[in-house]
């Protein structure tokens, strides 16, 4: 084997999942606060900085976990768990993919640099989180769509309602998803002693979900009323809509594969609501023209 897959691994590079849940908000914010296409240098970097500071998370995740991922089935095969990658050479890889992503705010503006240094930290402390309390995804929720304000000021736009409004159904979206997919580890996180909203909600679980998933479609639906659009960005949020009532579908048995799947459908979630949003502000450069 490669020495370099253990790395690539802890990193996550062949789970792309976590990586476009966080990119599609991401991207969605940039073209509301631009109101139309952003530069393509805010793309990019908005793009590579999500991949990096996802790898960055996973990795702190990870350290801190290395003691009881090994009771976790889904877990017990990590690169930390398994010696492939040492505690200390973990710590030195997240040094580094941080200190790459700091050279990327070197190109924003110094609000959105000091909205970066504030995520950080939202981001580190997220693994003790499900030590102390039963609401690590809301704080997952909260470093998440912590690009969402960025992406707002990056563009020289002002923090508004609208970009507070995105923000709160990103994290409610986000709590929703994340108890599916600590429904997949339930039982072994109740052995180690790990804490999350799906042990927290208990047999209520999936009606939580509902409530959450009810909460972001509100959510969604008054933010596009502010922001004046029409019907694309609905379109996209129909689509959506469909997508949470499947995964409802899916986790009806608390199975983990099937809950772990619902999981997984969130790429497209997030997916729709971009892509309705891009045709939304489209259309009207084309209408305007």
């Amino acid at each position: 084997m490669n020495p370099i897959f253990p790395y690539l691994r802890l990193m996550r590079l062949d789970k792309p999942v976590g990586s476009l849940l966080l990119l599609w908000p991401t991207l969605a914010a940039l073209w509301m606060a631009a109101e139309g296409l952003p530069s393509l240098g805010l793309i990019a970097i908005f793009s590579l900085g999500t991949f990096l500071m996802r790898s960055a998370g996973c990795v702190i995740n990870d350290y801190a976990d290395r003691h009881v991922d090994g009771d976790v089935a889904r877990t017990a095969d990590r690169p930390l768990v398994t010696g492939e990658v040492s505690p200390k050479a973990a710590l030195v890889l997240f040094a580094g993919i941080v200190a790459i992503s700091g050279l990327l705010l070197l190109f924003l503006n110094l609000t959105t640099q000091i909205l970066a240094v504030a995520g950080l930290g939202v981001a580190a402390i997220y693994p003790l989180m499900k030590r102390w309390t039963y609401l690590p995804q809301a704080a997952l929720g909260i470093a998440f769509s912590w690009g969402i304000p960025m992406a707002w000021t990056a563009t020289g736009s002002a923090l508004t309602a609208q970009s507070w409004l995105y923000f709160l159904a990103s994290v409610v979206w986000i709590v929703a998803y994340d108890t599916m997919y600590a429904m997949v580890d339930r039982e072994d996180d109740l052995k180690v002693g790990i804490k999350s909203t799906a042990i927290l909600f208990g047999t209520m679980d999936r009606f939580m979900i509902g409530v959450l998933h009810i909460i972001v479609v509100i959510a969604l639906i008054l933010l596009g009323h502010r922001l004046s659009y029409n019907h694309a960005y609905f379109v996209g949020l129909a689509a959506a809509v469909g997508l949470l009532i499947h995964q409802h579908r899916l986790i009806r048995k608390r199975e983990p594969a099937m809950c772990l799947a619902a999981f997984r459908n969130n790429t497209w979630v997030g997916f729709a609501i971009f892509a309705g949003t891009v045709l939304e502000l489209s259309i009207q450069s084309w209408t305007l023209t």
